[in-house]
């Protein structure tokens, strides 16, 4: 069976969805950028993997095409990302170049050298962005830029590549992740982000990783081209006080 690829798959959104996936008896490819963190997570769930590097081209287009092995791929989820939180005064043009390189031309290589083999399997691919590219948020125009990239890839690739390929993002709010840590790790600033979300609380890699699984399942086969948010309803409701 043709297997679904999960890039960044040792990080919380990753290992969650790879997971969820596994439990599903979906064949997985688990890509990581080390050995010694994905290699457990691949063996635990009975899953090939490949370590990779984002930032290096060839090395996207090694790992995928270890994964497909004739059956082409079933699915793409591309869970890499950063957080990079800067007042524009602090923010340097590298800051603004590495978190597009790999945030949104990762996820565009990624989905290049594996168009064929998702054409094949007649697959789906899931990006993730974040919500405060629609909300505007101080401090996060380098994360908001490069995340606001991948949201215009979505819909690009969406377009080009039907009717054989979907491709949808999921905009999350802030996520107790590893990634995260520095601020959901002081109490007193998590709650207070946490109360800033109609449903008060902070999310979940597996809130995120359950509509992942989703869209890279057949239940969705009639959605492309959406930024879907898992927020808590950040994005779009203010409630009173």
């Amino acid at each position: 069976m043709a297997p679904i690829v999960v890039f960044g798959a040792s990080g919380g959104v990753g290992d969650a969805l790879s997971r969820r996936l596994a439990a599903a008896d979906r064949p997985l490819f688990l890509v990581g950028r080390r050995e010694d963190a994905v290699a457990p997570l691949a063996h635990a769930l009975g899953a090939r993997h490949a370590v990779c590097d984002v930032l290096k081209p060839d090395e996207i287009a090694q790992a995928v095409a270890e994964a497909d092995t004739g059956a082409g791929i079933a699915g793409l989820a591309y869970c890499v990302g950063s957080i990079v939180l800067k007042p524009l005064a602090a923010a340097t043009e590298t800051d603004f170049l590495d978190a597009y390189r790999l945030n949104a031309v990762g996820a565009a290589l990624a989905v290049q050298a594996a168009r064929k083999g998702l054409a094949a399997a007649g697959g789906s691919v899931v990006f993730f962005s974040t919500v405060a590219v629609a909300q505007g948020f101080a401090n996060h125009a380098v994360i908001a830029a490069a995340k606001g990239g991948v949201e215009g890839l979505t819909r690009a690739l969406a377009a080009e590549l039907a009717p054989a390929v979907r491709v949808n993002a999921i905009a999350p709010s802030l996520l107790q992740t590893r990634m995260a840590r520095p601020l959901t790790g002081n109490p007193s600033m998590a709650d207070g982000i946490a109360r800033m979300h109609p449903l008060p609380r902070l999310g979940e890699a597996d809130d995120a990783a359950a509509l992942a699984a989703f869209l890279l399942s057949p239940d969705s086969g009639w959605i492309t081209g959406q930024v879907i948010g898992v927020d808590g309803g950040r994005g779009t409701l203010r409630t009173k006080g």
